[in-house]
């Protein structure tokens, strides 16, 4: 049985992260510790398990980063026990149901905590970060991960436009010590990444 673990916490939040289905996908909850109120990012696969962990952290809501099949598996059933799920307009079409659309640069009050949107096209058109304003914290889906920007190979991805996203929103307004924590796999910093772009650029990748 796959548990979640407290990834990320301080006098204001909490970060639990689970790895669920085939491609191991990171799911997050952002918790605020004033309040006890939490949002899930990416209801990817294994319902049950995001179910107990919603129940237990009092998620009100679900977030997606972006509408690929790998990080949506778990949405009927989290929709059917009542959390309202969240995505941009541009990916809304692949999710096989959803209750709002989120737009860019929009905050999303998690109890006290803020949460910012970032529109970060190139993975998928409507590839969405979000950013826990006043904290070094993003949760980058899969637009930036440790050594390089997210798949551009598959249907509606762009490498031209994910770079521009990551410079743009990304690397030029974050600090370097923001840690970005990525759909799949491990978390990195700004810092960290950011003086690869033009390397990623060169490889085309």
């Amino acid at each position: 049985m796959t548990t979640s673990t407290l990834h990320h916490s301080d006098t204001d939040l909490e970060i639990h992260k689970v790895v669920v289905g085939p491609f191991e996908n990171n799911v997050f909850v952002l918790r605020c510790r004033h309040t006890g109120e939490a949002v899930l990012i990416d209801a990817a696969n294994e319902h049950e398990l995001l179910l107990d962990l919603a129940r237990s952290l009092n998620v009100g809501r679900v977030l997606e980063t972006h509408g690929h099949w790998d990080h949506i598996q778990a949405i009927p059933e989290m929709r059917d026990a009542g959390y309202s799920v969240g995505v941009t307009a541009e990916d809304a079409a692949m999710l096989p149901s959803y209750d709002e659309i989120v737009e860019h640069d929009v905050v999303i009050p998690v109890g006290d905590l803020r949460l910012r949107t970032i529109h970060t096209p190139g993975h998928t058109p409507g590839s969405m970060c979000f950013l826990v304003e006043g904290k070094p914290l993003l949760f980058s889906g899969d637009t930036l991960f440790p050594g390089g920007p997210g798949n551009t190979k598959l249907e509606g991805g762009d490498f031209t436009t994910i770079i521009r996203s990551i410079d743009d929103l990304l690397f030029s307004p974050l600090a370097a010590d923001t840690i970005v924590m990525p759909g799949h796999g491990l978390d990195t910093t700004i810092g960290a990444e950011r003086p690869s772009l033009d390397d990623w650029v060169d490889r085309g990748w």
